[in-house]
């Protein structure tokens, strides 16, 4: 059985209301020296021995991106409603005594963990994404023809389905097909259940793996590309010249930068963290151990903390592959980043 004092039962309420917002308010609703001393404020409401008060009212509508002079008394009083009913609930919760139990104590800590972390990582990477200079935009530019002056959108012709179980048996039944025809065909044959449109892929926003597979295609190749949860066949049927204007061009290198600064940040804030660690017993050897290769179960490393929601693309998907060899863990949405806006 915890011991728990006053003091640190004040503390558990504080975190508890954190723990009831979303994932994207955690990251801001905590983390400062609220969960020690109340909020101070002019009091606006009353839920039992709990106030509310202005601060937190106002930060309430920061969350939810409400800016000033779109605080319409509808959407005061939703805000004004949630932290009332939240405060609420957190006191019956104590009342319950659930703040005892261990498991939701972790959880407490878990959250408190990731609002500082979150915090950390949000101040330290805005601090570094705010002195990109005109040379580092201009530089990325130059360095990247086929995401701006050399810009290309393929035009494909797709059919997309919920991935089978034997997905490796479907790329191998469908290795010499030439036409998507074909692959509608087996589908049906397979009873498969897939739609079938075009889609347009941006050279822009696409890996250069994939790039490099389509730019050396031949007019019949048929492309598969499979994700956890589904899959997908493309064929290009045309493609268009599309440069960025300068101010498009800049704004979008701006933003590469910003992301990769973003996976740079998150891959030296791991690393630092595991090599600052000491570990014991029998997870000294599971954490020296090399990770699997990618594309293995297990292959998938966790986030570092504060990352997510961040606006920093995930880790580039395989290339697109013909029909020919086995798919790839590459699902059709998760080729392309954010697009430059045409």
């Amino acid at each position: 059985m915890l011991h728990i004092t006053p003091m640190f039962r004040r503390r558990l309420r504080i975190a508890a209301i954190a723990c009831a917002l979303p994932a994207a308010m955690l990251l801001a609703g905590c983390g400062k020296k609220a969960a020690e001393t109340a909020v101070v404020g002019q009091v606006i409401a009353h839920v039992g021995p709990d106030d509310v008060t202005q601060q937190e009212l106002d930060n309430e509508l920061r969350l939810a991106n409400v800016p000033a002079d779109k605080r319409s008394d509808a959407i005061v009083k939703a805000a004004l409603s949630r932290i009332v009913q939240r405060k609420y609930l957190v006191q019956q919760a104590i009342a319950a005594k659930l703040d005892r139990e261990p498991t939701v104590h972790l959880d407490l800590l878990r959250s408190q963990e990731q609002i500082l972390a979150g915090a950390f990582v949000q101040r330290d990477l805005s601090s570094k994404m705010s002195a990109i200079s005109k040379n580092e935009i201009d530089s990325y530019i130059q360095a990247h023809p086929k995401q701006f002056d050399q810009r290309e959108l393929f035009q494909v012709d797709q059919i997309s389905f919920p991935a089978p179980k034997d997905v490796d048996a479907l790329a191998a039944a469908t290795k010499d097909f030439k036409t998507l025809d074909q692959v509608e065909a087996k589908l049906n044959e397979l009873n498969i259940k897939f739609s079938r449109g075009g889609a347009t892929l941006d050279s822009a926003t696409m890996p250069p793996e994939m790039l490099k597979v389509l730019d050396a295609r031949k007019a019949d190749d048929v492309f598969f590309i499979r994700s956890r949860g589904g899959a997908s066949f493309f064929k290009v049927t045309s493609v268009d010249q599309k440069p960025l204007t300068n101010d498009q061009a800049n704004e979008f290198a701006k933003r590469e930068l910003r992301a990769d600064i973003g996976r740079k940040g998150a891959e030296a804030i791991g690393k630092t963290a595991l090599a600052d660690a000491k570990f014991e017993g029998d997870f000294a050897r599971i954490m020296t151990t090399a990770a699997p290769a990618a594309g293995t179960p297990g292959a998938e490393s966790a986030a570092a903390p504060g990352t997510e929601g961040a606006g920093a693309p995930g880790a580039a998907p395989g290339a697109a592959e013909s029909a020919a060899p086995p798919a790839t863990d590459a699902p059709a949405s998760d080729t392309q980043k954010d697009q430059p806006k045409n």
